[in-house]
């Protein structure tokens, strides 16, 4: 699988991701939703994105089901973001996992959040061997969340 590999979202998905993120802004997070912000890395200016944090073993990621989508290449640029929902506003720096490191990741990912994104894993699940996980990392970008304290509430 691809390192460049990015699934463009459909009509239903949009319209979803959209639902979700107007629900995550207004403080009605689905299932710990919350929206990313990242500075465009062209024009500067704010992007928003709904996301599904992910803690796994006391830290938190965040996972790229579709790959290589703008959200994705703005942090890898800026390296720096904003998980919102509601008021709160939550700094954080970014820093991309090694795709030898992606396994348990990808693993607690889709035991959590395959209802919503299994359907972009092309058949690989929560259950699937290692080896598999390990095939389609590169595929999907994940990103350690290191926290900086509340920009407001």
């Amino acid at each position: 699988m691809s390192d460049s590999r990015f699934i463009r979202p459909g009509r239903a998905d949009a319209a979803f991701n959209g639902v979700v993120g107007w629900l995550t802004r207004i403080g009605i997070p689905l299932a710990g939703s919350r929206v990313l912000a990242v500075r465009g890395r062209s024009s500067g200016e704010w992007r928003t994105t709904p996301v599904n944090p992910l803690r796994v073993g006391g830290t938190r990621y965040l996972v790229a089901p579709r790959g290589n989508a703008q959200w994705v290449r703005n942090l890898r640029a800026a390296g720096t973001g904003e998980l919102r929902h509601g008021r709160r506003v939550e700094r954080f720096s970014a820093i991309e996992v090694d795709d030898a490191e992606k396994p348990p990741i990808l693993r607690a990912y889709l035991k959590a959040w395959a209802w919503e994104v299994g359907r972009f894993f092309e058949g690989v699940d929560a259950h699937s061997p290692e080896e598999r996980l390990h095939e389609i990392a590169p595929g999907f970008p994940v990103f350690r969340i290191v926290s900086a304290a509340p920009a407001h509430e």
